[in-house]
């Protein structure tokens, strides 16, 4: 059971066992009440009495009673349990407010540690994501072999061309994404353009006159004339 379904059971014993204490404070109540009347009720008649000097069973130093004297004994002890009822009622709050103030900064505590988590979770995705990134567009030294899982690949390995700069006019997947200057999609090997602004980015190897990876960096055709035109200002 977690903390909050404890707390919340023993939200509903406290509501019985404060219910059967405000009874019995009531009950208290009206039994000091009556005795209060009583007891006024005795010592206006004794009062009475001593004027009219019928003292009768008078103690001399309170000119009243003992009977008179008891029963105010009991109004005070009947005051003393309502007092004792209250400060346990009290003592009963004061505890659940307690065990709530501890629930709740415990809840904010695994709080904040979920939002940190979450936070250097999104942090280690974003770096994973970034380091991605720089590989697919930083790594242009790598080449790649693409599986060819396009009719067009299938067909050109079928009637034995190479994967030169020609037009393959098969049928393409139009959800297949395309690249290489020729506009197919991927297939065979291929090497990306080390221009992280190139707008093709991948090229079949055929395409552009390779055999065998280039060392250092390469440049695509087009972006090795413009990087050429910019030297040459």
């Amino acid at each position: 059971m977690s903390f909050a379904d404890e707390f919340e059971s023993n939200l509903v014993s406290l509501a019985h066992v404060l219910q059967k204490k405000y009874a019995l404070l009531r009950d208290l109540d009206k039994s000091l009440q009556e005795n209060q009347r009583q007891n006024e009720q005795r010592c206006e008649k004794e009062i009475e009495d001593i004027r009219r000097g019928r003292t009768g069973n008078v103690t001399p130093n309170t000119h009243f009673s003992e009977e008179a004297i008891d029963e105010q004994k009991h109004s005070v002890r009947i005051a003393d349990e309502k007092v004792a009822l209250a400060m346990q009622a009290y003592d009963l709050v004061d505890m659940h407010v307690q065990q709530l103030d501890q629930y709740m900064k415990k809840s904010n505590e695994e709080m904040r540690r979920e939002k940190e988590n979450a936070s250097a979770s999104n942090l280690e995705n974003s770096a994973e994501a970034g380091k991605a990134g720089e590989g697919r567009r930083g790594g242009r030294k790598k080449t790649r072999l693409a599986t060819a899982t396009s009719t067009a690949a299938v067909a050109s390995a079928s009637t034995g061309m190479t994967s030169t700069g020609m037009d393959l006019d098969l049928p393409v997947d139009p959800n297949e994404p395309t690249y290489c200057i020729c506009n197919q999609v991927s297939y065979g090997e291929m090497i990306a353009c080390d221009n992280n602004e190139c707008k093709i980015e991948w090229f079949h190897f055929g395409c552009v006159g390779l055999k065998d990876q280039p060392k250092g960096k390469w440049y695509c055709p087009d972006c090795a004339t413009v990087k050429k035109s910019r030297k040459g200002r």
